[in-house]
């Protein structure tokens, strides 16, 4: 899926969210975090990716759905 762009990861469990953070190289900001915040599950808004610039790409119930946002930043004209 990352095509050679991710190069490390990171996993947060805080108190009312679960973060996965996807990174470039590890010094760096994330470039995208999934975040699972349960409390928000009612609201259809369960998961979330965000991007590097704290812009929410995309939200849903459904994880599958929601990473879909990632395979079509990763779709370049040549």
């Amino acid at each position: 899926m990352a095509a050679g762009l991710w190069r490390d990861y990171g996993i947060s469990m805080l108190r009312e969210v679960a973060v996965f953070s996807v990174f470039r190289h590890t010094a760096e900001h994330p470039v995208y975090r999934i975040e699972k915040r349960p409390k928000l599950a009612a609201k259809q808004q369960l998961y979330c990716v965000i991007g590097m610039d704290g812009r929410i790409l995309k939200r849903g119930q459904d994880l599958k759905t929601v990473l879909r946002v990632l395979e079509r930043k990763l779709i370049r004209a040549v």
